[in-house]
């Protein structure tokens, strides 16, 4: 890995952490810039431009969108990376979900209609026909398999993070945190496994662990830097690069491994030109590139599936 590519200044995630300006509104205007954009350095390497449109994978998309020759997509804009974030100019998004999706689109020779939408939004207006796809580090889980199909990209998960006066070493089972405030994402994969685990503790006779849910990551810094919360759960790799912004925290331990990928409509005829472009990505080298500009080459996979079940520890 280049230590170039995931340089930032602390102010990247300090600013966001203290609550300050949200990084975009819901309505994709992208408001105004914030701080911790303007003094962040966002890796900016260009790795997808100057891909050609793949014909074998192209003639997989359905007659009308290769007639139309675009689709609308959803996209969720994190706040840091490796995920999706602003520039300084406060309106384009960069990140790794956007690179993945505008590499597949060179592929397959299509333009994305580009809408910011909050994470929880998302899945449930695939189903609505509001947007064909969405992104926004989507786990793969049995669970949503049961109305979203999934093309898969890169395998991500599950992990925690603390302040380094926590007497918490790794959480290996959810019995640890009982007792405990755990902050996290509304509507995601931690919020649900959380809620659906409460029961550990009451069975074991102690007291369950309260879920603290934030729409904006800031929000969820915040909870952990000013003590309202105890522990955060999140995704590998944004836990990881968000400790090495922020004094005082760091990252505990992986818990829960999972496939992350494009999110459609269940029953959509657009996976198979999705796992073909990712697949093209992957043996062309661009694939390589991208988790490299973002510093997640360990969460590489050797080949994209549709809606696989849901990696089970």
């Amino acid at each position: 890995m280049r230590s170039t590519t995931l340089t930032s200044t602390f102010a990247l995630i300090t600013v966001a952490a203290l609550g300050l300006t949200a990084c975009g509104s819901g309505d994709g205007s992208g408001g105004s810039e914030t701080a911790a954009a303007k003094n962040a350095e966002i890796p900016t390497t260009d790795v997808v431009s100057g891909l050609a449109r793949d014909p074998a994978a192209a003639r997989l998309l359905p007659a009308d969108v290769r007639k139309s020759g675009s689709l609308k997509i959803a996209v969720t804009v994190g706040g840091n990376p490796p995920g999706s974030t602003y520039l300084p100019n406060g309106k384009t998004i960069v990140g790794q979900d956007i690179d993945f999706g505008n590499a597949v689109a060179k592929v397959l020779g299509i333009k994305f209609k580009q809408e910011v939408a909050s994470f929880e939004a998302i899945l449930p207006a695939l189903g609505s026909g509001k947007y064909d796809l969405g992104t926004g580090n989507f786990g793969v889980t049995d669970e949503r398999r049961k109305t979203i199909d999934f093309v898969t990209y890169i395998n991500d998960g599950q992990g925690f993070a603390v302040r380094k006066d926590s007497d918490l070493k790794k959480v290996t089972d959810l019995k640890q945190l009982c007792g405990l405030n755990v902050a996290t994402g509304a509507g995601t994969t931690f919020e649900a496994t959380l809620e659906e685990n409460k029961k550990v503790c009451t069975d074991a006779g102690k007291k369950p662990y309260d879920v603290k849910t934030y729409s904006e990551p800031s929000a969820v810094w915040s909870s952990l830097q000013q003590g309202r919360a105890d522990v955060v759960m999140s995704t590998i790799n944004g836990l990881r690069y968000a400790v090495k912004q922020q004094e005082g925290l760091k990252f505990l331990n992986e818990f829960h491994r999972l496939d992350v990928g494009f999110a459609f409509k269940k029953g959509t005829p657009l996976a198979p030109a999705f796992q073909a472009a990712v697949n093209k990505l992957i043996a062309n080298g661009t694939y390589d590139k991208i988790l490299k500009k973002w510093g997640t080459t360990p969460s590489g996979i050797e080949t994209s599936r549709i809606s696989p079940p849901e990696i089970k520890d």
